[in-house]
């Protein structure tokens, strides 16, 4: 008896070869998948929609912790500082300003050599006022909530003009120091500018502390951007005000005229 082991060997090879194509097609897929429904839930982490104990619990150390730092006593205000109440200045842009110069100049003279001459900055960028009282880390948030930083711009004699003439026609109190502007009370015109008690000189540079946001042409303050100097202190206003207030214990209340009418 013979047996045909190769013919039969070759038909075992095909059979193996047609089952795995099999297996590989099959396991091939051609679905498509479609997105039908989202489903969503508010998950209340405050009593308005339901306290999620879970969630409060989770987050009440960090809040602790932060309100705490928040609520530190850093100095005492005699007098109420307000934006709104001022034609030409106010007390608390006065304050701004004197404090924004007496905490950069130090640190530009360090890096620099140079001095701060003026500062300027503006008048919608204070949010809040300082009531009379304690004041606290959150205080200074509130009256700075933004992360604008200080900017020393050098502008000729020439621009300072400009700067002047801005704040006159703008006719709001922005926080003003180390310049005096005379203006004629009936007109409203510029008699006479002054910086450090010095009438302003054209071709003289003068060194104007300001926020970044300014120095970029900010709230239409385009004469800054004529300048290419201009030095970042890398100090966020905020901070100097916190740091101001650390400092003095007591704030004082600047009424110091900036705009003097003849």
């Amino acid at each position: 008896m013979f047996v045909n082991v190769k013919k039969n060997t070759l038909s075992f090879g095909f059979f193996v070869i047609f089952l795995t194509f099999n297996l590989l097609t099959s396991c091939k897929s051609n679905s498509t998948y479609q997105i039908t429904q989202i489903e969503g839930k508010k998950v209340g982490i405050t009593h308005d929609f339901g306290e999620n104990v879970a969630i409060a619990s989770f987050v009440k150390p960090y809040s602790d912790s932060i309100n705490s730092d928040l609520n530190h006593v850093l100095a005492y205000c005699e007098e109420t500082q307000d934006k709104s109440k001022g034609t030409w200045q106010t007390n608390i842009g006065n304050l701004l300003a004197e404090m924004t110069f007496e905490l950069g100049n130090p640190i530009l003279k360090q890096r620099e050599n140079k001095s701060i001459d003026i500062c300027l900055l503006n008048h919608g960028g204070i949010r809040a006022i300082i009531a009379k009282g304690n004041v606290t880390t959150r205080t200074a948030f509130e009256v700075m909530p933004f992360e604008n930083s200080l900017i020393i711009v050098g502008l000729k004699g020439k621009e300072i003009k400009k700067l002047a003439e801005f704040v006159i026609k703008d006719k709001k109190p922005h926080p003003l120091y180390g310049m005096k502007i005379y203006i004629n009370k009936t007109s409203q015109k510029i008699n006479k500018i002054e910086v450090n008690n010095q009438p302003v000189n054209d071709e003289q540079i003068y060194y104007v502390a300001t926020s970044d946001y300014l120095a970029n042409g900010g709230d239409n303050m385009n004469f800054f951007t004529e300048s290419t100097l201009k030095y970042d202190l890398d100090y966020k206003l905020r901070n100097l005000m916190i740091d101001y207030f650390k400092k003095v214990d007591t704030i004082p209340n600047i009424t110091t005229e900036k705009i003097i009418l003849e």
